[in-house]
């Protein structure tokens, strides 16, 4: 529920400040927190194999980095709450790409519920069942927003399948490290590309101030609670009580930005939900070893932080 509380702050700042420097102060945060555990754990970090770096190096570009913009620019274009739910697509992503990549077993009826997440997820999108491609000359800036929160949910989801390859190598609080010590220094160079900083005066304390709480709050706390709980709690379980997210997130945009859904986005959250869990406990009877994959994907929106 932590992760839900994020919307208000992240709205706010995306009216006064861009994408990439939101993340990267958010980012900025993140490695002074974990950079004792970067320091402490650098011998165990030299133990990765070349292809454990390009694993890394991938997950803090892409999850850590890029599908966090992705995530905070759909926020200009979309009702917050919609955004967040099309990240509930993550398990099928990375059930999918663990399949193709790691030759991972899927479940006997992963696609037959991956086709009813999918359509959850368009009536979430799409209330009216119409895309609306073009608007006003333009692209729509609906189907803009979905866009990019979809872009952020196959990023987080693959990077999930790649965390995975590197926790065979390091600990999961070094893997959290490098994550984010690399898309630190990519949305450094993006910034300084793109010159996305803020003018003198336009980084107010109050920015800072909803900054530390999203980082902090929604982001490493969150991350470290999570797999806690994660140690001692069946996938099962898990994916049950990370649907406290969606469920929260619906709740605390509707109170503070009044971000109401229409009655067939409502339908399709239900849908949505109840398709990943059908989903995740079907691939996780097809492997055993699978089912510690699902939650983690679920929650890498969080890893956003």
């Amino acid at each position: 529920m932590l992760w839900a509380t994020d919307a208000p702050f992240r709205l706010y700042l995306t009216k006064g400040l861009s994408s990439n420097f939101i993340v990267l102060a958010e980012h900025t945060v993140d490695i002074l927190v974990l950079l004792p555990i970067l320091i402490a754990g650098f011998a165990g970090i030299k133990k990765l194999s070349w292809k454990g770096w390009l694993a890394a190096l991938a997950i803090g570009i892409g999850g850590s980095a890029l599908a966090s913009v992705a995530y905070t620019q759909a926020f200009h274009y979309l009702n917050p709450s919609v955004a967040i739910l099309l990240q509930k697509l993550q398990p099928l992503i990375a059930i999918a790409l663990a399949a193709a990549l790691l030759k991972e077993q899927l479940g006997k009826k992963f696609w037959l519920w991956a086709v009813v997440a999918i359509a959850g997820a368009y009536l979430i999108s799409f209330p009216d069942l119409n895309p609306q491609v073009s608007f006003g000359g333009g692209l729509n800036p609906n189907l803009l927003g979905v866009g990019l929160a979809l872009f952020a949910a196959l990023l987080w989801g693959a990077s999930t399948v790649l965390g995975k390859y590197v926790l065979r190598e390091i600990d999961f609080r070094l893997m959290t490290g490098l994550r984010f010590a690399f898309g630190f220094l990519f949305l450094l160079l993006l910034n300084f590309w793109q010159r996305s900083f803020p003018a003198p005066g336009q980084f107010s304390p109050k920015d800072a101030l909803f900054i530390l709480i999203i980082a902090v709050a929604s982001g490493v706390v969150s991350l470290l609670i999570y797999y806690k709980g994660l140690a001692y709690t069946k996938a099962s379980v898990a994916t049950i009580a990370e649907l406290g997210f969606p469920m929260a997130a619906v709740v605390v945009n509707w109170i503070f930005l009044s971000a109401m859904l229409a009655p067939m986005q409502i339908a399709g959250i239900a849908v949505l939900l109840f398709a990943v869990f059908k989903l995740t406990g079907s691939n996780a009877k097809a492997d055993a070893t699978d089912a510690e994959l699902v939650p983690i994907a679920a929650g890498g929106v969080e890893v956003a932080g």
